[in-house]
């Protein structure tokens, strides 16, 4: 697996290193040791999916808050999306800093988030999956959310206003100055 620092401290690009012949190609998407060498964290506690039919949806910009903050390793694996983290570690030198990467489903690139970082996409073609390894479970209690337009970020979307937007995300509260 190659690992890729961003401008956002202890968020990955991560590459599968391919072994390719006459068949196609083999890579790990995951190895709990790589992860673990690194300082991430490597105790996966579930995989999620996320189907969006149509280009132009939005979802985000979640994270969990604390005691059951979240990491996050996102891999899109059908269509196309425009993924992006927002450091919300008050502590960070990235605070309010916001990375964003295209992911495609023609490709094994992952991007991976940690915990204290919301995360949100936006399609780019209809039919886009995503798929999530989160490595804490999901608990409603801790799900909290910032604004997708919110100009405390000022988050540059490709497909400008979403064409679908869930009201929970349209209604997060601005994030506090």
């Amino acid at each position: 697996m190659i690992f890729t620092e961003t401008k956002l401290p202890g968020v990955f690009i991560v590459d599968m290193e391919r072994l390719e012949d006459g068949r196609g190609f083999f890579g790990r998407s995951f190895c709990r040791s790589e992860f673990a060498k690194r300082g991430l964290n490597p105790d996966v506690a579930q995989c999620n999916v996320s189907f969006n039919q149509k280009a132009g949806t939005l979802r985000g910009m979640h994270y969990q808050a604390t005691p059951h903050a979240e990491d996050k390793l996102i891999r899109c694996t059908r269509g196309r999306l425009y993924d992006v983290i927002v450091d919300l570690r008050r502590d960070s030198p990235s605070f309010r800093q916001w990375l964003a990467l295209e992911l495609a489903g023609d490709s094994p690139r992952m991007l991976y988030a940690p915990k204290g970082c919301a995360h949100g996409f936006q399609t780019l073609e209809d039919n886009t999956e995503v798929f999530y390894q989160m490595f804490e479970p999901y608990h409603p209690e801790s799900a909290r959310g910032v604004r997708w337009d919110d100009p405390a970020f000022g988050i540059e979307w490709p497909k400008g206003i979403p064409a679908i937007l869930s009201e929970r995300d349209r209604n997060w509260p601005d994030y506090p100055v």
